[in-house]
């Protein structure tokens, strides 16, 4: 019995927390990962980076592209290195074409890339997409 017990408490604590973090917004910062957010269709960006963040859940650029400042989002780490670029690459000021899907919402300038271009070598994050 207090095996069962314990499961039923620990079920309702999930349970709560996940109403909370709901309540909280938590659904909304983790609802644009994937690809739901884009439109579909293939976007080529050409700028400067200004700011880089790299990491988990991925990297998250900033690009100057003619006065327009665009996120883009590029892969996680690993993801990254499997195509081979390597965070140096991505420094403030380098001059990226990114090819990929923008955000579905013509007010959002953001772009999930599927592939970098950095002095003509391109490296494709998702190599199983077109």
């Amino acid at each position: 019995m207090a095996t069962r017990r314990r499961f039923v408490i620990g079920s309702s604590v999930v349970l709560g927390l996940a109403a909370l973090g709901g309540t909280l917004g938590v659904r909304t910062a983790l609802a644009h990962h994937g690809w739901r957010w884009t439109e579909g269709g293939n976007f080529e960006l050409v700028g400067l980076i200004k700011t880089v963040q790299l990491g988990n859940p991925h990297g998250v650029l900033t690009v100057d592209a003619e006065g327009e400042i665009w996120t883009v989002e590029v892969g996680q780490p690993w993801r990254n290195e499997r195509a081979g670029l390597k965070d140096g690459m991505l420094a403030i000021g380098t001059e990226v074409t990114i090819l990929g899907e923008r955000a579905a919402d013509p007010d959002d300038k953001r772009v999930k890339a599927e592939r970098v271009v950095i002095d003509g070598e391109i490296y494709n994050l998702y190599p199983d997409r077109d």
